[in-house]
Protein backbone atom coordinates (compact mmCIF):
# COMPACT_ATOMS: atom_id res chain seq x y z
CA UNK A 1 0.00 0.00 0.00
CA UNK A 2 1.15 3.47 -0.08
CA UNK A 3 3.98 4.96 1.77
CA UNK A 4 2.36 8.07 2.70
CA UNK A 5 3.69 9.59 5.86
CA UNK A 6 5.74 7.24 6.70
CA UNK A 7 3.58 4.37 7.33
CA UNK A 8 3.27 1.02 5.07
CA UNK A 9 0.24 -1.51 5.47
CA UNK A 10 0.64 -4.89 3.95
CA UNK A 11 -0.79 -8.00 4.48
CA UNK A 12 0.88 -10.56 6.38
CA UNK A 13 -0.27 -14.04 6.79
CA UNK A 14 -3.92 -13.75 8.88
CA UNK A 15 -3.28 -9.65 9.58
CA UNK A 16 -2.40 -6.56 8.37
CA UNK A 17 0.86 -5.64 9.40
CA UNK A 18 1.18 -1.50 9.55
CA UNK A 19 5.10 -0.49 9.56
CA UNK A 20 6.37 2.99 10.93
CA UNK A 21 9.14 4.44 8.90
CA UNK A 22 10.64 6.65 11.02
CA UNK A 23 12.02 7.03 13.94
CA UNK A 24 10.19 9.79 14.97
CA UNK A 25 6.70 10.29 14.42
CA UNK A 26 6.03 13.78 15.63
CA UNK A 27 4.71 15.68 13.17
CA UNK A 28 1.30 16.60 13.01
CA UNK A 29 0.73 16.04 9.59
CA UNK A 30 2.35 13.17 9.38
CA UNK A 31 0.31 11.58 11.96
CA UNK A 32 -3.08 12.55 10.73
CA UNK A 33 -2.09 11.46 7.30
CA UNK A 34 -0.81 8.08 8.80
CA UNK A 35 -4.30 8.10 10.77
CA UNK A 36 -6.30 8.53 8.17
CA UNK A 37 -4.67 5.77 5.52
CA UNK A 38 -5.29 3.64 8.74
CA UNK A 39 -8.94 4.52 9.02
CA UNK A 40 -9.44 3.78 4.88
CA UNK A 41 -7.67 0.70 5.07
CA UNK A 42 -9.70 -0.93 7.95
CA UNK A 43 -12.81 0.69 5.92
CA UNK A 44 -11.83 -1.09 2.97
CA UNK A 45 -10.50 -4.50 3.94
CA UNK A 46 -12.00 -5.03 7.41
CA UNK A 47 -9.04 -7.23 8.67
CA UNK A 48 -9.60 -9.33 11.79
CA UNK A 49 -6.35 -8.46 13.27
CA UNK A 50 -3.98 -5.59 12.88
CA UNK A 51 -0.39 -5.37 13.76
CA UNK A 52 1.50 -1.84 14.28
CA UNK A 53 5.23 -2.77 14.66
CA UNK A 54 7.12 0.01 15.91
CA UNK A 55 10.87 -1.34 14.97
CA UNK A 56 13.39 1.48 14.91
CA UNK A 57 10.85 3.98 16.25
CA UNK A 58 12.47 5.93 18.98
CA UNK A 59 9.98 8.57 19.68
CA UNK A 60 5.94 8.59 18.89
CA UNK A 61 3.86 12.03 20.36
CA UNK A 62 0.82 11.11 22.24
CA UNK A 63 -1.33 11.45 18.83
CA UNK A 64 0.03 8.57 17.98
CA UNK A 65 -1.74 7.00 21.03
CA UNK A 66 -4.89 8.32 19.50
CA UNK A 67 -4.28 7.08 16.17
CA UNK A 68 -4.16 3.45 17.82
CA UNK A 69 -6.51 3.94 20.24
CA UNK A 70 -9.14 4.59 16.90
CA UNK A 71 -7.90 1.68 15.07
CA UNK A 72 -8.81 -0.66 18.23
CA UNK A 73 -12.17 0.71 18.18
CA UNK A 74 -12.91 0.72 14.27
CA UNK A 75 -11.65 -3.00 14.70
CA UNK A 76 -13.67 -3.97 17.77
CA UNK A 77 -16.82 -2.94 15.24
CA UNK A 78 -15.99 -6.40 13.50
CA UNK A 79 -14.55 -8.26 16.35
CA UNK A 80 -11.03 -7.17 15.28
CA UNK A 81 -8.03 -6.48 17.16
CA UNK A 82 -5.02 -4.09 17.54
CA UNK A 83 -1.22 -5.56 18.26
CA UNK A 84 1.67 -3.89 19.08
CA UNK A 85 5.43 -5.15 18.54
CA UNK A 86 8.79 -4.13 18.89
CA UNK A 87 8.14 -1.18 21.17
CA UNK A 88 11.35 0.20 22.70
CA UNK A 89 11.97 -0.24 26.48
CA UNK A 90 11.13 3.89 26.22
CA UNK A 91 7.79 3.29 24.68
CA UNK A 92 6.66 0.16 26.32
CA UNK A 93 6.76 2.92 29.47
CA UNK A 94 4.70 5.23 27.96
CA UNK A 95 2.37 2.17 27.83
CA UNK A 96 2.65 1.28 31.17
CA UNK A 97 2.43 4.80 32.22
CA UNK A 98 -1.26 5.58 30.33
CA UNK A 99 -2.09 2.24 31.30
CA UNK A 100 -2.59 1.23 27.61
CA UNK A 101 -0.51 -2.20 28.17
CA UNK A 102 -3.66 -2.98 29.74
CA UNK A 103 -6.08 -2.59 26.56
CA UNK A 104 -3.04 -4.01 23.75
CA UNK A 105 -1.65 -6.84 22.81
CA UNK A 106 1.75 -6.27 22.93
CA UNK A 107 4.17 -8.62 21.43
CA UNK A 108 8.42 -8.13 21.57
CA UNK A 109 8.62 -8.89 17.59
CA UNK A 110 6.48 -9.09 14.91
CA UNK A 111 6.74 -13.10 13.85
CA UNK A 112 5.14 -13.46 17.81
CA UNK A 113 2.25 -11.16 17.09
CA UNK A 114 1.36 -12.56 13.42
CA UNK A 115 1.57 -16.29 15.33
CA UNK A 116 -1.23 -15.27 17.62
CA UNK A 117 -4.92 -15.71 16.45
CA UNK A 118 -7.08 -12.64 16.39
CA UNK A 119 -9.83 -13.45 18.74
CA UNK A 120 -12.93 -12.23 19.73
CA UNK A 121 -12.12 -9.76 23.00
CA UNK A 122 -9.02 -8.46 24.33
Amino acid sequence: MDTKAGLDIAVEGNAAVASFKNACISDVEEITNASAQVKQYIEANQPRKMVFDFDGVKFFSSQVLGLLLEARARLESHSGQVAITSLSPQLQRVFKITNLDKIFHLYPDRAAALAQSPCVHN
